[in-house]
């Protein structure tokens, strides 16, 4: 168990920094929102917002346009805008990917010449992950709560602790997601470049199926295959309640995900 828990240790001191560093990043990015949105509601131009948006965007995000177009659709904006999620899930590929990289550099052999079941290699990368997604996610959320405690106009409507809430745990769970997928290329690998690669082509092109699947109905057949089909923020924002179908299809692909790294990686020549 000691050796177990050097691993993890080792780990979290490796990548604590960028994770850290990512969330304040992220934090400050709503704190920055809150500071947008509170101009924009002192100007009264939330409504020339709404007149100025081209016809394609308007029906694409439908009647969730009201909204985003308000005050507290501006503070959520963080959590649902594409270059957030790429950065998000950008990193859990990344730490998700952390067996390839020890294979490739040969650090491998140094963590199995202790006393240290092959399991414990992948159930570390599994706890990382996970740390690194409630903290990440956590920073964002505690950016949100300050930034709308201080810099938010008193007229002004926050929105509900409960709609930052799902907002925050769906995405954390779509980050979850592609941790399964990229632990499972991650154990299968012995180069953490190309692991990365084949799930970032994935990840892509998971995105633009569900975006075109929005758009045109034949997709639309095949847009359930793709993770991001089960984050619409658009329907939190909206009012709508958090569907369990999503947090239990994102949660079983981790699940999966992680049993087939499991497998691969104790069955794998290292």
């Amino acid at each position: 168990m000691r050796a177990a828990l050097w691993l993890l240790g080792h780990s979290i001191k490796r990548v604590r920094n960028m994770v850290v560093a990512i969330g304040l990043l992220l934090a400050a990015f709503q704190v920055v929102l809150i500071l947008v949105a509170r101009s924009i509601q002192s100007s009264g131009g939330f409504e020339q917002l709404s007149a100025i948006i081209p016809p394609f965007a308007r029906e694409l995000m439908g009647p969730a346009m009201a909204g985003i177009m308000s005050f507290g659709g501006i503070v959520c904006l963080g959590y649902f805008d594409v270059s957030v999620i790429g950065a998000l899930v950008g990193m859990a590929i990344a730490l998700a990917t952390i067996p390839a990289a020890e294979m490739e550099i040969g650090f491998i052999d140094l963590i199995l010449a202790r006393p240290l079941a092959r399991h414990w290699v992948v159930t570390r990368t599994a706890i990382v992950s996970i740390l690194a997604t409630v903290l990440m996610v956590g920073l964002m959320m505690a950016g949100t709560g300050a930034g709308l405690h201080f810099l938010a106009p008193r007229k002004a409507e926050w929105p509900s602790f409960h709609l930052v809430l799902a907002l925050a745990g769906n995405l954390g769970m779509l980050m979850l997601a592609w941790s399964g997928v990229a632990m499972a290329a991650g154990t299968a690998s012995r180069r953490r470049g190309v692991a990365g690669a084949i799930v970032g082509f994935l990840a892509l092109a998971a995105f633009l199926l569900d975006y075109v699947g929005r758009l045109w109905e034949p997709a639309e057949k095949i847009a359930w295959l793709s993770p991001f089909r089960y984050f619409n923020a658009f329907d939190l924002v909206m009012g709508n309640p958090l569907p369990s179908k999503n947090m239990f299809v994102l949660g079983g692909i981790w699940v999966v995900g992680s049993i087939v790294a499991y497998v691969v990686f104790s069955r794998r020549d290292i």
